[in-house]
């Protein structure tokens, strides 16, 4: 397979709380057969969790340690949080390729205008269902490859119409167990509202359970917020413990329109500049 630019490019789909949080995943193949894919070879993870606490936001950061560029990404950058995340970067050598949204958030300014501005080479990258500004549109079905890592892209809307979750590919090469980025469409025994920026209930009940519930059970999931102190969850403990998808879809609906929950303090700031990929000054902003 040939690689644009040397290591990234969009390809077809193929069949407690700390200020940062380090991990590191094991890539044991547990028996599974090496990639036939020509040039592939096997990914060497770095992952790092890190944490904002005014939004209670995580930001993730992932890089193919074995490529000979280190290209990196991040998921869900916030703007407070930049300095942080590039001082990061830069002391583990890594080249930054892509800022990546989950979806429009209005909970935070996202950092991928601030980065850009700092790293004019690095792409921004968001679901086009989104409608939102992005140097790069993903659809569903997608695969954004960073080195030899891939990130699928599965459309799980509900909590806005243009949430996407980010799944690690399933290949030998490819980390073991799977990671799903979910950003508010799936969190730690919960999920994101639905009563705002053409939220839905029922799509949302529908999306997490035809896109995230159908990977493997020991899939790792990491959600885009938690206010519990939690980082992580599987697709196991979800299908079992969630206290909200795991009603039958006319409870959850029932639940979901009772939250009750008062109207997002920065969404009046967050929303218009997420729009336009979070840049800071809106006279900056190119039409």
């Amino acid at each position: 397979m040939q690689l644009v630019a040397a290591f990234v490019r969009i390809l077809p789909s193929p069949n407690r709380l700390c200020s940062l949080v380090f991990a590191r995943l094991s890539l044991e193949s547990r028996g599974r057969k090496t990639s036939s894919m020509s040039g592939s070879s096997k990914v060497s993870l770095l992952f790092r969790q890190m944490f904002e606490k005014e939004s209670s936001t995580y930001t993730y950061l992932l890089a193919d340690m074995g490529h000979p560029e280190k290209p990196a990404a991040l998921i869900d950058p916030v703007d407070k949080t930049v300095g942080r995340d590039l001082n990061l970067i830069k002391e583990l050598g890594l080249k930054l390729v892509y800022a990546m949204n989950t979806h429009v958030h209005a909970d935070h300014v996202t950092g991928t205008g601030l980065i850009k501005n700092k790293m004019p080479g690095v792409k921004s990258v968001i679901s086009r269902t989104s409608n939102a500004g992005a140097d790069i549109f993903v659809d569903a079905g997608e695969n954004i490859q960073i080195g030899n890592l891939l990130l699928e892209v599965r459309p799980t809307p509900g909590h806005t119409k243009g949430c996407v979750t980010y799944v690690t590919g399933d290949g030998a090469d490819q980390p073991y167990p799977r990671m799903a980025f979910t950003g508010d469409a799936l969190l730690i025994r919960g999920c994101g509202r639905t009563d705002f920026q053409e939220g839905d209930a029922c799509q949302l009940y529908r999306s997490v359970h035809s896109q995230i519930f159908t990977l493997p059970k020991e899939t790792l999931l990491y959600p885009a917020h938690d206010y519990k102190g939690l980082m992580v969850t599987t697709v196991g403990e979800e299908l079992k413990y969630n206290l909200r998808l795991t009603k039958d879809e006319e409870t959850f609906k029932n639940i979901m329109e009772n939250l009750g929950l008062p109207y997002p303090k920065m969404f009046d700031t967050a929303v218009p500049a997420n729009m336009i990929c979070g840049i800071q000054e809106m006279s900056n902003a190119v039409a």
